[in-house]
């Protein structure tokens, strides 16, 4: 099943986030590599998709995992938990539709 990971930035996250981001990335290129993420991407904390210096606000994690307690197990090692991006995260279950 597919699960919905919804993390929310501490303020000022970015010069943490640019420290964390090459471990984070290979992560989802794994999960991507193995035929299980359907979209990853990260929240601009302005209108714009380079945001520069006003940094982001958080992330979402669309990808496939046996379980909810897996991708909990997933999410908590993320190297944005461990540098202290993410102030919270939150797991929903989804159900893709569109595209069909």
């Amino acid at each position: 099943m597919f699960f919905a990971i919804m993390a929310t930035d501490i303020a000022d996250s970015l010069p943490k986030r640019l420290a964390a981001r090459p471990d984070h990335l290979a992560r989802l290129q794994a999960l991507q590599d193995a035929g299980r993420l359907l979209v990853a991407g990260p929240h601009p904390a302005i209108e714009t998709v380079d945001p520069g210096p006003a940094g982001f606000t958080g992330s979402l994690i669309i990808a496939e995992f046996p379980s909810a307690a897996d991708a909990q197990a997933w999410a908590e090692k993320d190297p944005y938990v461990d540098a202290g991006v993410y102030a919270d995260v939150t797991i929903k279950p989804f159900k893709p539709v569109f595209p069909a």
